[in-house]
């Protein structure tokens, strides 16, 4: 079974693979809404259906429906993430298993690529059949599954968090002068050294007098060998709970700022350790995914899809 289900309140021992197999079998019987694409080969679709478990958590199941039935290729967990995280270029390239794609985002605020899990391929191989990736700029939402979490006491100036956060200037402008950075201008690149060598020598001097996490505002770093995956610390804009209709788990969903971006995390309320309230950080481990909004047109007015 998917490593990850237990975030949406499926934990071990809770659910048998013969009646995870019966509940997706389920979902394709009876969905909350689908993506279907006409495939390459006559005769065979991309089907992509999924079931909502709660108030935007889920399981989505993707695969070929042909002559013969539907072959289902692979299933995850997934949370539908809130707002626009990202305006920044986004690349989308298919998986190694050849059932599922990942998406790359360049956003400044993080400092590195980040990778991500996409949360819908159905929308975009449709968009590859109409030839229209091209067109216009898209936007990413970013959300998060975890399986372990703990709820950490703000720093000092969070305890009151304010969505006009001028530090939110800060992540603007440096992922301004990133950008220009990547572009070739060597007084980007000049002004990104000295704020480093600053902030390496900040972070020095107050380590030897402080706990780490009483510096550290916040962080996004690459965990083990899955791509996907990251540990974070984040300051918690907004909780709300929720409960999985099937397994009557309850399940945490938290709105965080991280590194400047602001996404939803879902994480079964027993692998959460401590009590979340805004203002308070969440520090674990999630699997990233993300949703790119493509731009939606009338397709009445252009005919299907090409076969």
């Amino acid at each position: 079974m998917h490593s990850f289900l237990r975030a949406v309140g499926f934990s071990d021992g809770n659910i048998t693979e013969h009646e995870m197999e019966q509940i997706l079998d389920d979902v394709y019987r009876d969905y909350d809404s689908m993506v279907s694409v006409i495939g390459s080969t006559s005769g065979t679709s991309y089907l992509e259906v999924s079931r909502l478990l709660g108030s935007g958590f889920g399981i989505r199941v993707c695969g070929q429906k042909d002559a013969y039935g539907f072959h289902r290729l692979h299933y995850f967990p997934y949370l539908t993430g809130s707002g626009i995280t990202s305006e920044e270029n986004v690349s989308i390239s298919q998986c190694t298993d050849g059932d599922s794609y990942a998406g790359v985002l360049e956003d400044g605020r993080v400092g590195t690529s980040l990778i991500f899990a996409l949360q819908n391929p159905g929308d975009y191989q449709r968009e590859l059949r109409l030839g229209r990736l091209e067109e216009g700029r898209v936007t990413t939402t970013l959300s998060a599954l975890s399986r372990s979490g703990l709820i950490l006491l703000p720093l000092k100036e969070d305890a009151d968090p304010d969505p006009e956060d001028p530090r939110l200037a800060y992540y603007e402008a440096r992922t301004r002068t990133v950008a220009e950075a990547k572009a070739g201008s060597e007084e980007a690149m000049e002004l990104l050294t000295v704020q480093d060598m600053d902030l390496y020598a900040m972070l020095t001097r107050r380590s030897e007098q402080e706990d780490i996490l009483s510096i550290v505002e916040t962080y996004f770093m690459p965990y083990g060998m899955e791509s996907d995956q990251y540990r974070i610390l984040g300051t918690i804009l907004d909780v709300r709970r929720d409960i999985n209709r099937l397994t009557r788990e309850e399940v945490v969903i938290l709105n965080i700022r991280c590194n400047g971006m602001q996404f939803d995390v879902c994480i079964n309320q027993k692998d959460l350790g401590g009590e979340p309230e805004a203002g308070r950080r969440f520090k674990g481990t999630i699997w990233l995914q993300g949703r790119v909004n493509f731009t939606v047109k009338d397709y009445a007015k252009q005919g299907s899809l090409p076969s």
